[in-house]
């Protein structure tokens, strides 16, 4: 692997590091302080669920409107590790546990998007969207009935660990194996579903089978996300993961842009902090935003990105072949590029 390649991949990771730099030295010098820090981290997580949420809704094109679900289970799975299970565990091992804890919440994520995705995924459209808000609302229903983690009352005493550093560390290799996946043959797959599932299933593409794949990956993602968010908060409750949290991700995702990792990217990061930037406008906030975002859906309505990709984000046939492309033999036997 050339050089050059080897800066590329690991292009996201220099930036996020970067990043990270800059803004602990700005806390170090009194310019951000613990509010603008969780805001970051509450970003930083929302573009993990939204890049989540475009590997299903954006590049496989099916219509998830209850993603908020697989949020709660890895937010519940991996605060009971933590909290419950090792609650007593020395204090050499919290990370450790920690680390398990968001592997077991992702897990259970994904073992419920298995369960929800096989019978549920040979539908299309509006059917199959009404079936992932049933998921989400019955999700939130259960928890709310089983007293052992806080019933409705919600599950308290959660260690905050999750810091901006280890939100960074996952939002990092979440975007990387994205990255990967979506220009693999898997995510050509998933692309090809997408754009016309006819012809695909013509050319022999399991397409039942990519779908499932789809949602089980984006399901874990979702439950690692809900595991970081959990340990950020110290408290969760089933009310925190409804409906209109779901909606949030939806919009965050069509605001940037479907189809697109950058525009899961932006869409998030914009409207997450966009809120808090309205702040001082009190009570007139939540309608200065509800107008920024018709505004933006009527004149930008492929989404603020647009579909397009920054270059680390982006994987060229150059970038696959060392920097020079394969040569193509004619029918005289002449090399053409």
């Amino acid at each position: 692997m050339s050089g050059k390649r080897i800066i590329k991949s690991i292009y996201p990771a220099l930036i996020l590091v970067v990043l990270y730099v800059v803004i602990t030295t700005l806390r170090s010098v009194k310019v951000l302080n613990g509010y603008y820090i969780q805001v970051l981290m509450f970003a930083s997580i929302n573009i993990i669920m939204t890049s989540s949420l475009n590997l299903v809704n954006g590049f496989t094109g099916q219509f998830c409107i209850g993603h908020a679900g697989f949020m709660s289970l890895g937010a519940y799975g991996a605060s009971v590790i933590t909290s419950m299970v090792f609650k007593n565990a020395p204090a050499g091992a919290t990370i450790p546990v920690y680390l398990l804890g968001l592997f077991i919440g992702g897990c259970v994520a994904a073992f419920f998007g298995l369960l929800i995705g096989i019978p549920s995924l040979k539908l299309k459209g509006d059917y199959l969207a009404i079936v992932t808000l049933a998921f989400g609302e019955i999700v939130r229903a259960l928890l709310r009935l089983m007293k052992p983690i806080g019933g409705a009352r919600g599950m308290i005493g959660i260690p905050m660990i999750s810091n901006l550093g280890w939100i960074f560390l996952f939002l990092g290799i979440v975007l990387y194996a994205l990255r990967n996946l979506i220009y693999s043959p898997f995510g050509r797959a998933f692309i090809a579903i997408r754009d016309n599932e006819i012809a695909a299933d013509a050319m022999g593409i399991n397409t039942t089978f990519y779908k499932i794949t789809s949602f089980v990956i984006a399901a874990f993602i979702a439950g690692l996300a809900g595991g970081l968010y959990a340990h950020v908060v110290g408290f969760i409750q089933p009310d925190s993961f409804s409906f209109t949290k779901s909606s949030d991700f939806l919009v965050y995702l069509y605001a940037g842009g479907s189809g697109s990792l950058t525009g899961s990217i932006v869409g998030a990061t914009l409207l997450t902090i966009l809120p808090e930037i309205l702040r001082f406008l009190s009570e007139w906030r939540l309608v200065i935003y509800a107008i920024i975002l018709v505004v933006v859906m009527i004149y930008r309505s492929e989404g603020l990105v647009g579909g397009k990709e920054l270059p680390f984000l982006r994987i060229t046939r150059k970038d696959l072949y060392g920097g020079t492309l394969p040569q193509a033999s004619s029918a005289g036997g002449k090399e053409e590029t």
